[in-house]
């Protein structure tokens, strides 16, 4: 999972949300999907906005945090031919 500390730059260099809205270009929507975790990607040109904006490196907004995965397991039904009962597999799902 990847945090954006968009926030924590802007509160220790004492800006607003709003300022880096009006400074950078970039709307209040797409920021808003950023910091709440909610963009699929973003556009190079916005981390370099963000970047020249906030005076940082890209890596000093994003903090990856490795997560666990969860093994699950799914039943699989096989039917037989000619209507007879059916097996039931178990398989790991990663």
């Amino acid at each position: 999972m990847i945090e954006v500390r968009i926030d924590q730059l802007l509160k220790a260099r004492g800006r607003t949300f709003y300022w880096l809205a009006k400074e950078t270009g970039i709307s209040h929507t797409t920021l808003w999907r950023l910091k709440k975790g909610k963009a699929l990607g973003i556009n190079f040109i916005t981390l370099e906005k963000l970047s020249e904006a906030l005076d940082c490196q890209p890596g000093d907004m994003f903090l990856f945090i490795k997560q666990k995965r969860q093994h699950t397991r799914k039943r699989l039904r096989i039917h037989a031919p000619g209507g007879s009962a059916s097996k039931v597999i178990r398989s790991k799902v990663d």
